[in-house]
């Protein structure tokens, strides 16, 4: 006779625990690689469907502006009709859209469908997060997975940029957008099996005049900030969007401290450790993602580099970045707690940028840029991990969807920003060092941009530290 032992409940748990960790990490990449990836294949898109350079600009904007702009009230969705609901639903659409942007036969098709899977990692994003802080709440287990979430988070843009040079060098443009139907396919059924049902918080009114106020704040300001790198600071259209999400950003935070349902509870910024966690992330964001881009252009339009061969060389940085994250970082936050992690974080991203001041025409891949690369892998791998962490903790159910979409759009911000500003300041050092020659002042301008990006980081590390409260 035959007996089959069947694994202890814990077991089955635990394990269930560690695939509903690979069905969110897969439907955050989706998000995250997507910021990327597709700025590989624009160049081939827009000779194939006969884009103009705005057509081509708005296939980027699209996204952008649809994802920032909506994020908070998908936020608000996720706590009012379940995290686990909207995940999947997110993924789905996001599949959908992908397939249309990848079948495009013009500009339009592709602009929409664009815009589509804005809307729809709107949905995805904030959940992800969410059912991340609700499934692992073991203070080991919860700093190794927000290790790993962090990882893919911050490496996200770096991975989009390897995938989608290896994509669009050896496939076509059209797989970049294609390549997200089996990872969201993945994510959706496994998600259906094993993600934890979290009860929806029907009570929860959606106050949809907040919802116009604050996704019309962030359009504008981001749609402002994208202007800005083209036309100039002094642009009347830049400044009138600027000024209207001003406007808006304020009336939104008037009126979520009158309203019943806010969209945005300011209770969840009174937490000085989470605000932290959020002006941690905004401005690692505005130095990071300028970073990328230019360092991109470093290795394509100056190093000469195959788009795929500059996506491997950015694999220091997903290296350096994993490292620190499972490694170092959950072991070290229980001893430390959130400050001394933030900040040396944030000063060794800070000191890595300052090193790329140093940028030339002739500059050593192996002497300079893998190095940097390395050092702002380990930074983002200290700080990132503890913001997810310290950012979703203590946080009532009914607003953790929010919460962690406020996370989401505090790095949509600030990438907007850095983008924006950073490349407005590389643009005018470029023009200041024309007598260099086109080469040495382009090479010039990142230089400068880098350097303005490091001062932010390294300023915001202070207030971070001021911030921060002390080992919890």
């Amino acid at each position: 006779m035959t007996t089959t032992l069947s694994a202890p409940p814990d077991a089955r748990t635990d394990q269930r625990r560690w695939w509903a960790l690979v069905a969110i990490g897969l439907a955050q990449l989706l998000v995250i690689v997507d910021t990327t990836i597709v700025n590989i294949a624009l160049p081939s898109a827009q000779r194939e469907l006969g884009m103009s350079d705005v057509a081509r600009q708005w296939t980027i904007s699209a996204y952008t502006l649809a994802f920032g702009g909506l994020l908070l009230l998908g936020g608000r969705l996720a706590d009012r009709l379940g995290r686990k609901n909207t995940l999947i639903v997110g993924a789905i659409g996001f599949a959908l859209a992908s397939a249309v942007g990848g079948a495009a036969t013009g500009p339009g098709m592709l602009i929409a469908a664009r815009a589509a899977q804005g809307v729809f990692a709107a949905l995805l994003a904030p959940s992800t997060l969410s059912l991340l802080t609700i499934t692992f709440t073991e203070p080991k287990e919860r700093a190794k997975a927000f290790g790993i979430f962090s990882s893919i988070m911050m490496s996200g843009a770096a991975l989009g940029l390897l995938a989608g040079g290896a994509l669009a060098e050896y496939l076509d443009w059209r797989w970049c957008l294609y390549v997200n139907l089996p990872l969201a396919a993945v994510a959706a059924i496994l998600g259906w099996y094993v993600l934890p049902k979290v009860e929806a918080h029907r009570e929860t009114r959606l106050d949809w005049i907040s919802a116009i106020l604050g996704s019309g704040g962030i359009v504008s300001l981001v749609y402002g900030l994208s202007e800005a790198a083209t036309r100039g600071w002094s642009s009347g259209l830049v400044l009138g969007f600027v000024g209207a999400a001003v406007v808006l950003v304020v009336a939104f935070v008037y009126r979520q401290s009158r309203v019943e349902n806010p969209l945005l509870p300011l209770r969840i910024l009174g937490d000085r450790t989470r605000s932290a966690g959020f002006l941690t992330i905004a401005a690692t964001a505005f130095g990071m993602f300028g970073m990328f881009l230019f360092l991109t252009y470093q290795l394509q339009g100056i190093m000469h580099y195959g788009a795929f061969q500059a996506g491997l060389a950015f694999l220091p940085f997903l290296v350096g970045n994993l490292a620190v994250s499972l490694l170092i970082s959950r072991r070290l936050l229980p001893k430390t707690g959130p400050r001394p992690l933030l900040v040396i974080g944030m000063l060794l991203m800070a000191g890595g940028l300052a090193t790329l001041t140093q940028l030339t025409p002739d500059s050593s891949y192996w002497g300079l840029i893998l190095p940097v690369e390395l050092m702002l892998g380990a930074g983002a791998g200290l700080s990132m991990p503890v913001v997810m962490n310290t950012a979703t903790a203590r946080i009532e159910p009914k607003d953790a969807g929010v919460a962690s979409a406020f996370i989401t759009t505090s790095q949509q911000v600030g990438a907007s920003l850095g983008t924006a500003s950073l490349s407005t300041i590389a643009s005018g050092a470029t023009a200041s060092a024309a007598g260099l020659g086109v080469a040495a002042a382009t090479v010039h301008g990142f230089a400068v941009a880098n350097g303005w990006g490091a001062a932010i980081i390294a300023a915001a590390a202070i207030g971070v530290g001021v911030l921060a409260g002390s080992k919890k």
